[in-house]
C-alpha cells in the first residue's frame, strides 16, 4: 500500500465529480493537494471543505503558457493526476469539428501538457507518481463515440509508452480507464448506461488502484468485460455485436 501521509499531490481537473470526490479521498489520508481546473470559485470551496492542506490553482490545460506557469510555481510534488476531460457524444452523421478539437485538446493535449511540464523535476529526483484518465470507450470504438473514444484511446497509448519508458527511473505510471459516471459530462451521453457509477464510487475505485503498485484498472468490472472482450472478436461479429448499442444515441 502507498503511504500517502505528507505527499504533495497536483490533482487536475478537481472542481467536480471524480475529480472532486476523488480530492476527499487523497485529503482523508493525508495527502497535501494542489487543486486545478478552469472554475475558481468551485476549487475555492472545494479547498476549504477538505479536511487535509489544500491550494486552489486555476488553469487552463488547453493554454500551454498557463500549463508552464502553473507547474513552475507550485514548488516540488510527489504526484500528478490527470483528470481533466470532456466529452460529447457524437456520430458521423452529427459531425462536430469543433467539438472533436475541443475533447482532443482537453482530454489528450491537455494530459500531454501537464505531464510534459512535470516529468523532469521528477526524472530529476528520481521519483514521481503519474496517473493518467483513459476510458472503457478507449479499448474500441462504439458507435456515437466520435471524438471522445479516440482521444481517451490516445490517452491510454500515452501512459502505455510512459509505462514502458519510465520502468526503472523511480516514476511510477497508473492508468484509470473509467466506464459512465454519472457526472455533468456523463449525463450528455444519451445511450443508457447500467453500469453507471456515482462520483463517490468511482473515485473509491481510483483511490483503491493509485495505492496499489498495478499499473491499469478497468472499472466497473461489469460494464469492462465486454469492451474488453471486443479486442479479441473478428471484425464482422464485432460491428454485429456493437451495432445495437448505438441505436438510442442520436444527436
Amino acid at each position: 500500500m502507498r503511504d500517502w501521509q505528507g505527499k504533495r499531490y497536483w490533482l487536475v481537473g478537481a472542481s467536480e465529480g471524480l475529480g472532486r470526490e476523488l480530492a476527499f479521498c487523497l485529503s482523508k489520508v493525508g495527502a497535501e493537494l494542489v487543486l486545478s481546473a478552469r472554475t475558481g470559485p468551485r476549487l475555492d470551496t472545494l479547498a476549504e471543505a477538505l479536511p487535509g492542506r489544500a491550494t486552489a490553482l486555476p488553469m487552463d490545460v488547453t493554454d500551454p503558457a498557463a500549463v508552464r506557469e502553473a507547474a513552475g510555481g507550485i514548488g516540488a510534488i510527489d504526484g500528478v493526476i490527470c483528470l481533466a476531460g470532456t466529452r460529447w457524444p457524437m456520430r458521423a452523421q452529427g459531425w462536430d469539428q469543433e467539438r472533436i478539437e475541443e475533447m482532443m485538446q482537453i482530454n489528450y493535449l491537455g494530459a500531454t501538457r501537464v505531464i510534459g511540464a512535470v516529468l523532469p523535476g521528477f526524472l530529476e529526483r528520481g521519483a514521481g507518481h503519474v496517473v493518467l484518465t483513459g476510458a472503457l470507450t478507449g479499448f474500441r470504438a462504439v458507435p456515437g463515440s466520435i471524438g471522445h473514444g479516440a482521444s481517451k484511446a490516445a490517452v491510454m497509448h500515452l501512459a502505455e509508452a510512459l509505462h514502458h519508458d519510465l520502468r526503472g527511473t523511480g516514476v511510477e505510471v497508473q492508468l484509470l480507464n473509467p466506464g459512465t459516471i454519472r457526472t455533468r459530462l456523463g449525463a450528455r451521453s444519451q445511450t443508457d448506461a447500467p453500469f453507471a457509477m456515482e462520483p463517490a464510487r468511482a473515485a473509491r475505485e481510483a483511490f483503491e488502484h493509485m495505492s496499489s503498485d498495478r499499473f491499469k484498472i478497468n472499472f466497473p468490472y461489469g460494464a469492462s468485460l465486454p469492451l474488453r472482450a471486443a479486442q479479441f472478436l473478428p471484425d464482422w461479429a464485432y460491428y454485429r455485436l456493437f451495432a445495437r448499442t448505438g441505436r438510442e444515441g442520436r444527436n
